[in-house]
């Protein structure tokens, strides 16, 4: 972690009744304290141990992908994770959807002053928990601490590093015409999960968030079919958003089969009780595949092989489509355009 010096307190943190003050930040004893007493136990590794101001590791051949990802979400605390889990898991994915295998990661730190250590400590655990399960060692790091009212209690930003195997050569611009186009489950579950939180919202619903890792299961996936065209993790702006994108990178259209795309009844419900489109809301657990449309039925049954696959179907098909427009045929036999989101159904989900 930045800033580090050698500790020469005696004093323990009060992790029950204690808060984060602007000292936790300025580089001193406190600072010290705060990392040698809540975050070296929890993020202990060879590589962190050094307590340099950057980590040392071994390097591998291959391709390397790197990413960042900075996660804002309130309430900081939801039905399935928090915050510290979650900023495991967008970067792990973020770094998975490249069909790498992710190495290690790196989180920064923004406390805001007043931030009970309680809840710095829980989300420390988690984050330490959602890193350990993943197998990925978060190396290096860096602490700041805000004025009070000038943050939201926590800010927590990650960068990975992975390496993409030889052979794989996934991206968001090779779908063709006639691919198929796979989700690996329910959609909705992660937005509405922290919705029905809201302090201005008057709805409940036992959905939980569907945070996750991915990096085994698209590993298994590539194992399977090594040629897989495009992956994406529909997190902001939900399935629409992630295919519309897609689609302008690779110059094609998409036609989904509503009667096709999985969502959980719970979510539906909530939808429409908001007046929100399912297909708009953030996941933190699901990602969409695209690949041949021959491999189409093995990816699937090798998708549904692992547990975060294990509702995984075939929504629809890339289509010839100069305008790059995404269509969605109805239940009811109709049709209609699946645009980009416009705004902001929500914010501070991710």
């Amino acid at each position: 972690m930045s800033g580090i010096v050698k500790p020469g307190y005696t004093r323990a943190l009060d992790l029950k009744r204690g808060h984060v003050e602007m000292a936790h930040g300025a580089g001193g004893r406190a600072m010290a304290q705060l990392i040698h007493q809540l975050f070296l136990p929890a993020f202990d590794n060879e590589f962190l141990r050094p307590m340099n101001d950057q980590a040392c590791f071994p390097g591998t051949n291959g391709r390397m992908v790197m990413s960042t990802d900075s996660h804002v979400i309130t309430p900081l605390f939801f039905p399935g994770g928090d915050i510290g889990s979650l900023s495991v898991h967008g970067t792990v994915n973020d770094i998975a959807m490249s069909g790498a295998r992710p190495c290690y990661l790196a989180a920064s730190f923004i406390l805001e002053e007043g931030l009970p250590l309680a809840d710095l400590k829980r989300i420390v655990d988690s984050m330490a928990k959602a890193a350990r399960s993943a197998g990925i060692p978060i190396v290096t790091g860096d602490t700041k601490v805000v004025e009070k009212g000038s943050g939201d209690g926590v800010f927590i930003t990650t960068t990975g590093i992975g390496v993409v195997p030889e052979g794989i050569h996934i991206s968001a611009a090779r779908a063709q015409p006639g691919d198929k186009i796979l989700v690996s489950g329910t959609l909705g579950d992660h937005g509405i999960a922290v919705m029905s939180l809201r302090e201005n919202l008057t709805f409940h619903t036992d959905v939980e968030s569907d945070s996750a890792a991915l990096h085994d299961l698209v590993a298994r996936m590539i194992a399977a079919i090594p040629d897989i065209h495009v992956l994406r993790d529909p997190t902001r702006g939900g399935i629409a958003t992630a295919l519309n994108e897609i689609a302008q990178q690779s110059a094609v259209g998409m036609l989904l089969h509503e009667s096709e795309i999985p969502i959980r009844e719970p979510v539906q419900a909530a939808c429409e009780f908001l007046g929100l489109d399912p297909l708009y809301i953030a996941n933190e657990g699901k990602l969409i595949a695209i690949c041949a449309p021959q491999d189409a039925k093995m990816l699937l049954q090798a998708m549904r092989t692992h547990p975060l696959g294990a509702n995984a179907a075939i929504i629809g098909e890339v289509i010839e489509d100069t305008h790059g427009f995404v269509q969605m045929q109805t239940r009811f036999g109709g049709s209609r355009i699946v645009d980009w989101l416009s705004g902001e159904q929500l914010p501070r989900i991710c």
